[in-house]
């Protein structure tokens, strides 16, 4: 049996993983809301209707930025939280690329000056993959180790 010891600097992990993404979440909702608002998309509507909405494409690159980070939360979470009990800070410093590389997605894919396929990393949104791929890797290593 291996006994588990929360190491120091254990709290910043736990931040980075419980309280920093939702602020990041309060902080990407709210151009949802403005753009709700700017393009009259009515809720219960989640995204736009093209034909619909006249402009379907402008507000559902902003909801689809917000969207995304609910895609990878729960398993970024989990890789931080189990991962920070090795490595603390450097799984803390994973969740701070995680939660501002999501906004920094938001913020490209909601630039409709810039083409949808690439918009999402044309203002940093690859931070977050940097973010993932770290607490994947301090996770895996962690792991192994209680092997």
């Amino acid at each position: 049996m291996v006994a588990l010891q929360i190491p120091a600097h254990y709290g910043y992990t736990m931040l980075s993983a419980t309280a920093l993404p939702f602020i990041t979440n309060l902080f990407l909702g709210g151009p949802v809301m403005a753009a709700r608002k700017k393009f009259d998309v009515q809720y219960p509507n989640l995204y736009a209707t093209p034909g619909h909405h006249k402009h379907a494409d402008e507000f559902n690159r902003v909801q689809r930025g917000h969207q995304n980070l609910f895609e990878s939360l729960p398993h970024v979470i989990s890789m931080i939280l189990v991962g920070g009990l090795k490595y603390p800070l450097f799984c803390a410093a994973c969740g701070v690329l995680y939660s501002l590389g999501s906004y920094l997605f938001l913020v490209g894919y909601s630039d409709t000056k810039l083409d949808v396929k690439m918009a999402r990393y044309k203002k940093g949104g690859g931070l977050k993959w940097i973010g993932i791929l770290g607490a994947f890797g301090a996770c895996c290593v962690a792991s192994y180790s209680f092997i």
